[in-house]
């Protein structure tokens, strides 16, 4: 399993959780996003500041893969 397709695991994971999670609120252009662990496709837990200590991390994310065609 490639890193990429782990990172890309994580990151959709964590946009879904945190979209649907209640009470929510939205990062303000310049802040940190919060630290948050999730299970990579490997079962193995994640952390963004692990990932956030190699290097920069983008998070993007594709809405249609969610929606039936």
């Amino acid at each position: 399993m490639s890193l990429s397709l782990l990172l890309r695991s994580v990151v959709t994971a964590a946009l879904m959780s945190v979209a649907l999670a209640s009470g929510a609120s939205a990062l303000e252009v310049g802040q940190k996003a919060p630290d948050f662990a999730l299970n990579g496709v490997d079962g193995k837990p994640v952390k963004l500041s692990d990932l956030t200590a190699k290097g920069p991390v983008v998070i993007y994310t594709f809405i249609a893969a969610f929606t039936p065609t």
